[in-house]
């Protein structure tokens, strides 16, 4: 999906992964990350912001929640919006400040001590049980939280496993009795989705989702509250800053913008954003039928990967599907022509969306491609822990 974006925008690090590689610094499954153009990445979104008077809480869980990731992301961005609970312990950890708890992820209640003492700019509840646990919570600390009310998604817009929320219908009681809640007050409101990539275009669209969360801060706005924030997640770019900006969001959650990695990166290499990653893995074996297997472990299900590069073949070969209910053990890739040389523990280069928090991968940090002086700065797990 981004691998022409990665050959043409950041070479480079193509390079720098493929040499590691060869030398043996990083294992097959493998995602090398480009620390500098993250960073690079994180200041452009956050000038953009400043200059249409948006808010941004930055999401990690796509580059493998990695420490040395978060802090050069929070030299620009500084307060993050967590997935859970232990995506919010790492962001901490890194020196990170909280800013949106429990967006996707509601906070367990016997977390809600931990993380409600470091102040939370606000904290997304999906029923009244969550606002009454966390407004309990916040009095025994001496404090008032501010929450902000997910919305149940429009039909049809909904993931799977990410459903719940207040129903628009549903929010004008669930705001009386939150108002009751001495221990938290109505801050703004959220839902998930609210911007997608155009299938055809790539282009930032909003989705019913976002009307719905207009709607809910006018109606709450109309009881009194005042000065109510909205978060409109998904496909936080540059280029979709002032369309959140124009239907009246506050704040944006960029999280592939920062890799460069959005539907809309993979179709228009003139985004401002650099791709970031690579996927490096190797050749285990060769079907009877010439097709090589290419060892697995970081593919994701809704990648759209389309093909893998050899370097030391000269090779560029499609990836064929795989089932996403199978293990990714190996992947296969289509078959070379007739004659090719391609060799087990064969570098192979690959560029996909990902979310490397589920796989099993290895990230490895490079600092300095910017300035002609790559080095390896590290090697983590996929939850970002160092190795």
């Amino acid at each position: 999906m981004f691998l022409d974006s990665l050959l043409a925008r950041n070479p480079g690090l193509a390079d720098v992964a493929a040499d590691l590689h060869r030398r043996g610094e990083i294992p097959p499954d493998t995602y090398v990350m480009d620390l500098d153009a993250i960073e690079e990445n994180a200041a452009l979104l956050a000038a953009e912001a400043e200059r249409l008077g948006l808010s941004l809480w930055f999401v990690v869980k796509q580059f493998g929640r990695n420490p040395e990731l978060i802090r050069a992301v929070a030299r620009a961005i500084p307060r993050f919006a967590a997935i859970d609970q232990d995506e919010a312990r790492t962001l901490h950890a890194a020196g990170a400040r909280a800013g949106n708890l429990g967006h996707l992820v509601q906070i367990p209640q016997r977390a809600l001590p931990e993380l409600l003492a470091w102040r939370p700019e606000a904290v997304t509840v999906y029923d009244l049980a969550n606002a009454r646990a966390v407004s309990e919570q916040a009095q025994r600390l001496g404090m008032v939280q501010d929450v902000l009310v997910r919305l149940e998604g429009a039909a049809g817009s909904v993931y799977p496993g990410q459903e719940g929320g207040v129903p628009l219908a549903a929010l004008d009681k669930f705001a009386e009795d939150a108002e009751r809640l001495p221990g938290i007050r109505i801050a703004g409101v959220t839902a998930f989705p609210c911007v997608l990539c155009d299938p055809e275009t790539g282009e930032p669209v909003p989705t019913p989702n976002f009307d719905l969360a207009v709607r809910a801060r006018e109606l709450l706005a109309a009881r009194g509250h005042q000065d109510l924030k909205l978060s409109a997640p998904s496909a936080t770019c540059v280029a979709s800053l002032p369309l959140l900006a124009r239907l009246g969001a506050t704040h944006g959650e960029p999280g592939h913008a920062l890799t460069g990695t959005t539907p809309l990166h993979a179709r228009d290499t003139a985004q401002p954003e650099r791709p970031a990653y690579v996927y490096v893995t190797e050749v285990a074996h060769t079907l009877a039928d010439g097709r090589p297997a290419v060892f697995g472990g970081g593919f994701y299900a809704r990648s759209h990967i389309s093909s893998a590069l050899l370097p030391r073949a000269e090779l560029r070969l499609a990836v064929q599907d795989a089932p996403a209910e199978n293990i990714d053990y190996y992947r296969l890739l289509a078959a070379p022509e007739a004659g090719a040389d391609v060799r087990a523990g064969d570098t192979a280069l690959l560029a996909f969306r990902t979310q490397i928090f589920v796989t099993r991968s290895t990230v490895a940090v490079v600092a300095g491609l910017s300035s002609g002086a790559p080095r390896l700065t590290g090697l983590y797990d996929a939850r970002g822990r160092a190795l």
